[in-house]
C-alpha cells in the first residue's frame, strides 16, 4: 500500500542520524555507505538511522519494529525532534518539523503530537485527573475545560472512579491507561508509542494491546507504534516497517510481511508466526479456470484471514469464489488450499 504524499498524516524523507562530531560531512560520501561497524572503526561515528523514507496515512496504525539496536527508538525521537536529524525532512500534518524554530516546534508538540512511553512518565504528586489534564494546563486551557476533557478521556480508557487516586495507588496497566488518557486529551494529530507495554507482564500487555485497538476504532487517531515484539506488531499494525542496523528492511501490511518476506532476515523473523492467523486468501487462492468456476458457491473477500475463512471453505463441497475489494472475481480456494496452511502450522507447533 502506498500513500500519496499530499494525503499523508506523516511524511518522512531521507532521514539520517549519525552520532559523531562531523556527522553532516559524511552524508553523500562513500563512507556513508559503510556498515555500522566499518564506519565506527574508520571514523568513530555511529549510524543510528540511515536514509529512511516512508508515509503514514491519516488514521493508520503504523508499526516500526526491530530488535534492540535496530534504530527504531532513535527514529521515533527524530520524528518529534527530541533528537535532531543529521539530514532529511519530517512533515507532520502538513507542517515541516525539520524546518521549524524552537518556538514553532514547541507549539506543534503541544497541539499536534502526543507520546506514550514505556516508563509511564506520570507526575507522582498529582492525582489521575490532574495527570491527564497536565498537557492541557501547559497549553493554557482553563481549569473547567481541561477538567471536563480529562474526565471524558478517563471514561474513555476505563478508569472512571480512579480520578482522585495517585499513580502509586494504581497497577502498571492502570498507570499506562492514565498515560493513554493524557496522550488523547490534547486531541493530537498523531499519537506516538515508544514500546509502551514492554515493561508490563504478558496478561496486562495483551489487555493493553486490545485497549489500543479499541481506542483506535473509537477515536481513529493516526498512530506510530514502536515495538520489538512481532506478535504485537502483527496484532496492531495496518502496516509494519521492519528495521535493522538503522535501515528499512521491509514495509508492508502484516500478510505481506508473512507471505512475501523481503530477505532471509525477515524470513527468519517471521518463521514462528502462526500463518493461518495472519495470511489472507490472496496468498493461498488459485487463479480461476474460467469466469464461471464456482458460480453459485459462497464468496469471500481476498483480504479474509485464512483462519477466519476456514469454516466457510471446509463446510462447502467444492471451490469458494474469492473477490477483490471492487467485487471482481479474482480466484478460488478449496479445502486443500486452506488445510495446507492450517495443518502446516499444527505440524510446526
Amino acid at each position: 500500500m502506498t500513500t500519496p504524499a499530499d494525503s499523508s498524516a506523516l511524511q518522512v524523507r531521507g532521514l539520517w542520524k549519525i552520532f559523531g562530531p562531523k556527522a553532516e560531512r559524511l552524508i553523500g560520501t562513500p563512507d556513508a555507505a559503510l556498515s555500522r561497524a566499518e564506519l565506527q572503526r574508520k571514523s568513530g561515528h555511529v549510524i543510528g538511522v540511515r536514509d529512511v523514507s516512508f508515509d503514514v496515512a491519516p488514521g493508520e496504525v503504523f508499526v516500526v519494529m526491530g530488535l534492540s539496536g535496530s534504530g527504531k527508538s532513535t527514529l521515533v525521537r527524530l520524528l518529534t525532534r527530541l533528537i535532531e536529524p543529521t539530514a532529511g525532512t519530517v512533515v507532520l500534518d502538513g507542517q515541516e518539523l525539520t524546518a521549524m524554530d524552537d518556538a514553532a516546534l514547541r507549539q506543534v508538540r503541544r497541539d499536534k503530537i502526543s507520546m506514550v512511553f514505556q516508563h509511564f512518565g506520570l507526575l507522582p504528586h498529582r492525582k489521575v485527573i490532574d495527570n491527564v489534564a497536565f498537557g492541557l494546563e501547559i497549553r493554557g486551557d482553563n481549569k473547567t475545560n481541561r477538567r471536563a476533557r480529562a474526565q471524558n478521556m478517563i471514561n474513555l480508557v476505563g478508569l472512571s472512579g480512579y480520578e482522585q487516586n495517585f499513580p502509586d495507588q494504581l497497577s502498571g496497566g492502570m498507570q499506562q491507561r492514565v498515560g493513554l488518557a493524557r496522550a488523547l486529551a490534547g486531541d493530537p494529530a498523531v499519537l506516538m508509542f515508544d514500546e509502551p507495554f514492554s515493561a508490563l507482564d504478558p496478561l496486562i500487555r495483551r489487555d493493553m494491546q486490545k485497549e489500543v485497538i479499541r481506542l483506535h476504532d473509537e477515536v481513529g487517531k493516526t498512530m506510530v507504534f514502536i515495538t520489538h515484539d512481532l506478535d504485537e506488531a502483527l496484532k496492531l499494525g495496518d502496516r509494519i516497517l521492519i528495521m535493522r542496523d538503522g535501515e528499512i528492511v521491509q514495509i508492508g501490511q502484516p500478510d505481506e510481511i508473512i507471505g512475501a518476506p523481503a530477505d532471509d532476515y525477515v524470513r527468519d523473523f517471521v518463521a514462528d508466526v502462526n500463518k493461518a492467523h495472519v495470511l489472507t486468501l490472496r496468498w493461498v487462492m488459485r487463479p480461476p479456470s474460467s469466469d464461471l468456476e464456482g458460480v453459485g458457491a459462497p464468496t469471500l473477500n481476498q483480504s479474509t484471514i485464512v483462519r477466519t475463512a476456514a469454516r466457510t471453505v471446509l463446510a462447502h463441497q467444492g471451490v469458494v469464489r474469492v473477490v477483490d475489494d471492487a467485487g471482481s472475481f479474482v480466484g478460488v480456494v478449496d479445502d486443500e488450499d486452506i488445510l495446507r496452511v492450517v495443518v502446516a502450522e499444527q505440524d510446526h507447533e
